[in-house]
């Protein structure tokens, strides 16, 4: 009992596959989810235990509630839906938002606080903590700078155009950069036309409603981002969700969506739509994109491929889950990415056949209603695309899409070397580190920052309760010794898998 672990691989169906494609996740050990069960349990109690000595004046109250006038109102705080906040988040909330003062490159420099109320309130002690390894960011091509190329190309921006534009596309905020940059992602990616947004999260939540609408149907990912889901919730298609990668249950999906068709009326569905993302966040997991494209094609759908974290991050171009498999983008009906990663800029881009970009032109919320992208973000992006596709005159941006894959695998091996459990694809530089029990989210965050390391810790409710754990992300920029001195040297102790467990 406890560490006998199942571990399954998502294997590939070989026809499809021009590589191997394995993916490894360990089922949470029996002992292990049980002791987090408990631990959660503990947490719970003395929450409560908490709550009623505040409500008896014996703890001082932080949280915010109705004046006595107001106590016959509807009322705005709803106190056991924010009871984790109050009771668990709030006590290991110095994990995050962590203020830093530098650029967020490989390492960066970290304004020191305290507080002397259990994190409901922070105090800056006037020290920076200078050269932390940067494992959190998703610099994953090491453009986040503020000298070279890229910085000198925005700086300039800036000074000749400034920093806003105060319009929309379709007003007075079209700039020939604007229209530049989207043929140079449509280039980029090899298909007939593209458009750019502000704001990544909208880029979704804002598309995805003028794609599909009522009659029409959604097969969603049930890891899919916040984004997605909510922007096929605004869509007022009807939405089914399908197992994680998982294209058995897929196919379910589909083959019951043609032979029952629309409930009650049983007429065929306007659309079938499938959203699906290339590297998923939490998961470290890459999208199995040719079983995909080969169902979308056999059952006539359409096919959504958010590339958020995968876009300059997989390829031997950088192109993505696309050019990582050795796929056709025209196979692809939709194409979605962000530059707030590999391009270390802001925004996110449509793309596919010109007569879905046009459609989208004028029915999208996000290109109607929304600011111009600001110039020097513009010009971000078009600078690093441009080293990324060697339009540059170089190699630089090869030899990072190189370097990140030879960090990621390099990571990845170490860990596991060191006996721990790690999640995902071998080649994804998203690397989630079980750490399971609650207790551990904020110690091993903490312990991190002593030594100069920051990284990400996640739990409960953005993964399932006794799945907590470390998110880290590889770059380009990272050195050799940077992923030594988190991985360490030592040799891998036989014990030590049990104890991480525990």
């Amino acid at each position: 009992m406890g560490f006998a672990l199942q571990v399954y691989h998502a294997a590939c169906n070989g026809a499809l596959y021009s590589r191997p494609f394995i993916e490894s996740f360990e089922e949470t050990p029996m002992l292990v989810a049980v002791l987090t069960y408990m631990g959660y349990g503990i947490l719970t109690i003395f929450g409560y235990l908490r709550d009623f000595m505040r409500e008896w004046k014996i703890e001082k109250c932080h949280i915010a509630r109705e004046r006595e006038e107001q106590k016959d109102f509807v009322p705005l705080y709803q106190d056991f839906e924010n009871f984790y906040t109050r009771n668990l988040y709030m006590r290991i909330r110095d994990s995050w938002n962590r203020p830093i003062c530098s650029a967020p490159g490989a390492t960066f420099d970290l304004v020191e606080r305290s507080s002397n109320d259990y994190n409901w309130t922070f105090e800056y002690t006037g020290r920076v903590v200078k050269d932390v390894i940067n494992l959190g960011s998703y610099n994953y091509l090491g453009f986040a700078e503020n000298t070279g190329a890229c910085a000198t190309a925005a700086g300039e921006v800036t000074v000749k155009f400034g920093v806003g534009m105060a319009s929309t596309r379709q007003e007075m905020g079209n700039l020939d950069r604007h229209e530049e940059l989207e043929k140079l992602v449509a280039s980029f990616l090899g298909v007939e036309s593209a458009m750019a947004f502000g704001m990544g999260f909208a880029t979704n939540s804002m598309n995805i409603p003028a794609l599909a609408g009522k009659g029409c149907l959604i097969l969603s990912d049930e890891l899919n981002h916040a984004s997605l889901v909510l922007g096929a919730r605004l869509s007022t298609s009807t939405i089914r969700v399908f197992k994680h990668n998982n294209m058995q249950s897929l196919e379910k999906l589909l083959r019951d969506a043609i032979v029952h068709g629309q409930p009650r009326t049983h007429q065929p569905w306007k659309k079938i739509l499938i959203l699906v993302e290339g590297i998923y966040s939490m998961e470290g997991s890459i999208i199995r994109l040719p079983e995909v494209i080969a169902l979308k094609k056999k059952y006539k759908a359409y096919l959504y491929l958010d590339e958020a974290h995968s876009i300059g991050a997989l390829g031997p171009y950088g192109r993505g889950v696309v050019d990582y498999f050795g796929l056709d983008s025209k196979d692809v009906d939709v194409m979605m990415g962000t530059f707030t990663k590999s391009f270390c800029a802001a925004g996110g881009y449509i793309a596919g056949r010109k007569d879905l970009i046009d459609y989208l032109r004028t029915h999208s919320h996000s290109a109607i209603y929304a600011t111009s992208m600001s110039l020097p973000v513009v010009e971000q992006i078009i600078t690093s695309m441009k080293c990324i596709m060697g339009k540059d005159g170089t190699t630089i941006g090869r030899s990072r899409i190189q370097r990140l894959a030879e960090n990621t695998v390099y990571f990845r091996r170490r860990l596991r070397e060191m006996g721990f459990i790690i999640y995902g694809n071998n080649d994804s530089p998203v690397v989630p580190m079980m750490l399971y029990m609650p207790a551990k989210i904020g110690a091993f965050g903490r312990e991190m920052l002593k030594r100069n390391i920051g990284v990400v810790v996640v739990g409960f409710p953005a993964t399932p309760i006794i799945e907590s754990r470390a998110r880290f992300c590889i770059s380009a920029a990272h050195t050799k010794e940077m992923l030594d001195r988190h991985t360490g040297r030592q040799p891998p102790s036989p014990c030590l898998r049990k104890h991480c467990a525990l």
